[in-house]
């Protein structure tokens, strides 16, 4: 569907021209190297040229890289929810967002390992302005969200990428990830922006929106890190708005935190799979008469899952211990436990700073204040 063009990923018909589009620059053979260490050229370089489906690009290249990952910057990742869903599905995952590209890929690689659909993921187009990485995302099944757009071009870029998602969900049986809101979460506070579920609601064709919602199954997802490979690079930009500051990205920003994600060390991970809202939708439609309101109602469904399902580290705990100058959670780590994360902040903040050092904390602790409202945070 051509109207799609602008924003869809490459079709399994342009998977192998786009792949030797790109296989002979600099950054794809990083990328394998990474990959594959100790593989020659030549045998990735004949593995990628037979390659011609996004399928077979994911499991035999990007699967891979996950692992190298996983294996040299984490301590692990662990899962739970994922025996709930249902093969051959589609459905609309909602999650909170820590990482660029990890928070998609780690959950993409999960479904790969449950047997599951695998999504097609949002990204927004100022992440992928390098042709390599534009071509990269669109060989992993990217789609993108238009950026810096005037009002007028918003409302037509929002209702084109609606309807793409609503093509995806309904008639191509894709999954889909999006996050709960526009960017990465800087302070730890995952919360569902309304206007994300408008946009969404934009590819409906039912009379009533929490019709649609509950036909394209919506899933909350909970992704948490033991540590933010990308903590430190939050700070300036809640220097500046606790300055009341509009902050601007450096040239390459966006790529040297795509890449400090990656390779940055994360210690645990855990994605907790939530449950398809249906009954919680059902209920929605029933208690609230307009769309505003049911809107506003699912953004706080989806919230209460995420949050009451997040996986709360030792890293919170301390931050939270020191931010409240208590020991509520001492039990939870140990000393030298609290001495590296507080070594950690203090090579990465500067002390002198006092606004990034409590940006810092409250990026971990605030995932415990957010769990309490839900009862017990151990």
């Amino acid at each position: 569907m051509e109207k799609f063009d602008a924003i869809r990923p490459f079709y399994d018909s342009e998977i192998n021209e786009g792949i030797l589009k790109v296989i002979d620059h600099p950054m794809m053979k990083a990328l394998m190297c990474f990959c594959f260490p100790g593989v020659e050229d030549a045998i990735w370089k004949a593995q990628l040229k037979k390659t011609y489906s996004v399928r077979d690009f994911q499991c035999n290249f990007i699967y891979y890289g996950v692992k190298q990952v996983l294996g040299k910057s984490s301590d692990g990742l662990t899962t739970s929810g994922f025996e709930k869903l249902e093969k051959n599905t589609a459905y609309l995952y909602i999650s909170n967002h820590r990482d660029i590209v990890l928070d998609t890929t780690l959950l993409n690689a999960s479904l790969f390992e449950h047997g599951l659909n695998m999504t097609s993921s949002a990204i927004g187009d100022n992440l992928v302005k390098k042709p390599f990485l534009k071509i990269l995302a669109k060989l992993n099944r990217n789609f993108l969200v238009q950026r810096g757009l005037t009002p007028r071009e918003m409302l037509l870029s929002s209702k084109l990428l609606a309807e793409y998602m609503a093509q995806m969900l309904l008639h191509e049986n894709r999954s889909v990830w999006i996050a709960q809101r526009e960017g990465r979460t800087k302070d730890g506070n995952d919360e569902t922006n309304s206007g994300v579920l408008k946009m969404i609601g934009m590819g409906s064709d039912e009379p009533n929106l929490m019709d649609y919602f509950k036909k394209i199954k919506v899933v909350p997802v909970s992704i948490s890190y033991e540590y933010d490979p990308t903590d430190a690079l939050k700070m300036p930009q809640l220097i500046a708005e606790a300055n009341n500051e509009t902050y601007i990205k450096e040239k390459n920003e966006d790529f040297m935190t795509l890449l400090s994600g990656i390779i940055g060390q994360k210690k645990r991970i855990h994605i907790h799979i939530g449950d398809v809202l249906d009954t919680e939708i059902d209920e929605i439609k029933s208690n609230f008469d307009t769309s505003n309101k049911q809107i506003q109602a699912l953004a706080q469904v989806i919230d209460n899952s995420i949050l009451s399902n997040y996986k709360l580290w030792t890293t919170n705990y301390i931050a939270y211990d020191i931010v409240n100058n208590s020991t509520t959670y001492s039990h939870l780590y140990t000393g030298n436990e609290k001495l590296l994360f507080e070594r950690r902040l203090e090579m990465r903040i500067d002390h002198e700073h006092e606004v990034a050092k409590q940006g810092f904390l409250d990026m971990y602790a605030n995932p415990v204040v957010n769990k309490l409202k839900y009862g017990n945070a151990e």
